[in-house]
C-alpha cells in the first residue's frame, strides 16, 4: 500500500493518473491502465473511481484472453473489485486421508504452521504427548510465539500430559471432535492443566477459503467494495 502511494505520488497524484488511464482504456490499452490503476486502488482502496475503471479492464482482459485461465482470473479481479470477495463458508483445510498420513513429526510441524503469532506472543506452554496406539512420546514447546516438538522426550515440569490415541487427534484437528467432547468421552486423559491445551488450540488458525487476489489483504478492516 505503501508502495501504491508513492507511485500516485510520483503520477501527480489520483486525479491526474485516472484522467490518462481513461483516455488508455478509450484506445483499448488495457494491460496499460490496469498496471496504472493498480496503484491507486493500492494507495486507496476505497476510491471508487479506481475500483470501477480497474474491473472494465480486467473484464475487458478477459473477454480477449484465449486462456480460460487468464480469463478467469481477470473476471474474477472485477468482481472482487466490484463487489468483495465472495462471502463462501470455510471448509477443513487438509482432509482426513492426509492428516493420517502424517507422522507424528510432520503433524505437529502443520500445527506449528497454523500458530497463529499475535495470539502466541508472550505465551509459554510446555505439553507431554503419549499416544498409546502408535507407542510414541513426544515433548510439545510454545515460546517465542513458536511450537516446537521433540520426539521421544518428556518435561517433568510440563503444564500437562495428554494421553490419547493418534486417531483422537486427528479427529480433532479436522473437526470430527473436539478436545472437550475427546475429554468428556473418555478419549483424552490429561494430568496437570488441561486449560492449557485448550488456550494452545485456540491459537490456532483456520486458514481462508478465499482470499483477495487484485487489492490489498486488510486483515483489520472489511474487504468489501464500498457502497454504490
Amino acid at each position: 500500500m505503501q508502495a501504491g502511494k508513492k507511485y500516485v505520488d510520483y503520477m501527480g497524484g489520483a486525479a491526474a493518473a485516472l484522467a490518462r488511464a481513461r483516455q488508455d482504456f478509450a484506445r483499448g490499452e488495457y494491460r496499460w491502465v490496469a498496471q496504472v490503476v493498480s496503484h491507486l486502488v493500492f494507495a486507496d482502496p476505497g476510491n471508487r473511481e479506481a475500483r470501477a475503471l480497474l474491473a472494465d479492464a480486467f473484464e475487458q482482459l478477459g473477454y480477449l484472453a484465449e486462456s480460460a485461465t487468464w480469463r478467469n482470473a481477470y473476471l474474477f479481479g472485477a468482481h472482487e473489485l466490484r463487489h468483495g470477495m465472495p462471502n463462501i463458508p470455510g471448509r477443513t483445510p487438509v482432509s482426513a486421508d492426509t492428516i493420517r498420513a502424517l507422522t507424528t513429526e510432520q503433524f505437529f510441524d502443520y500445527l506449528a504452521v497454523r500458530l497463529n503469532g499475535r495470539k502466541a506472543a508472550g505465551k509459554k506452554i510446555v505439553l507431554n504427548w503419549c499416544f498409546t496406539d502408535v507407542g510414541q512420546e513426544f515433548l510439545l514447546k510454545l515460546d517465542n510465539a513458536a511450537l516446537c516438538c521433540v520426539a521421544n522426550r518428556q518435561a517433568a515440569e510440563a503444564d500437562a500430559t495428554l494421553t490419547l490415541a493418534r486417531a483422537t487427534l486427528d479427529g480433532i484437528v479436522v473437526g470430527k471432535t473436539s478436545v472437550p467432547e475427546a475429554l468428556g468421552s473418555g478419549k483424552i486423559a490429561i494430568t496437570g492443566n488441561p486449560a492449557k491445551v485448550a488456550q494452545l488450540f485456540a491459537m490456532l488458525d483456520e486458514p481462508g477459503r478465499m482470499f483477495e487476489i487484485v487489492e490489498p489483504k486488510r486483515r483489520e478492516q472489511t474487504t468489501r467494495a464500498p457502497n454504490t
